[in-house]
């Protein structure tokens, strides 16, 4: 029985695209109700993970994926580059901003669940409400300095 969201990296093989060599592997994951592949491609002279396409490729099996994936022709390969080239994520500042927000609003959630749900103190989870809106306040005050700066 396959584990829900464990990952297999298949190495698939690699393609040539801007004068550089990529590796393309498959990462197949169990979603719970089948097998879903992902191509990455991270450039063979550099040590960071890459990029993922976001097409999806499925199965029954982590060999059905597999079998799918190498089947894919170097110019489906190509396309499949150049689709996750153009997704890729530039504006990392406004990224990590964005989850800083989402997170701290979750905060928010948790302490106002909590305290209704009485396993706060009110006068506790309202300081911890007004210190976390203040912070978000202040963040969403920021968003102008990172909102279309790449890197």
């Amino acid at each position: 029985m396959a584990v829900v969201g464990q990952a297999d990296e298949v190495n698939i093989g690699a393609v040539e695209a801007d004068g550089r060599t990529w590796n393309v592997t498959v990462v197949i994951e169990n979603d719970g109700v089948e097998f879903v592949g992902h191509l990455w491609f991270a450039d063979e002279a550099w040590e960071d993970e890459g990029f993922r396409d976001h097409g999806a490729i499925p199965g029954r099996s982590v060999d059905e994926v597999s079998q799918h994936a190498r089947a894919l022709s170097a110019h489906d390969l190509m396309l499949r580059f150049r689709r996750a080239q153009a997704d890729q994520r530039r504006h990392h500042g406004l990224r990590k901003l964005t989850e800083q927000v989402l997170e701290n609003i979750r905060h928010l959630n948790k302490v106002a669940t909590s305290m209704r749900a009485g396993l706060l103190e009110v006068d506790e989870a309202a300081a911890e409400i007004d210190a976390t809106e203040q912070k978000l306040h202040s963040m969403i005050g920021e968003l102008r300095h990172f909102a279309g700066v790449q890197g």
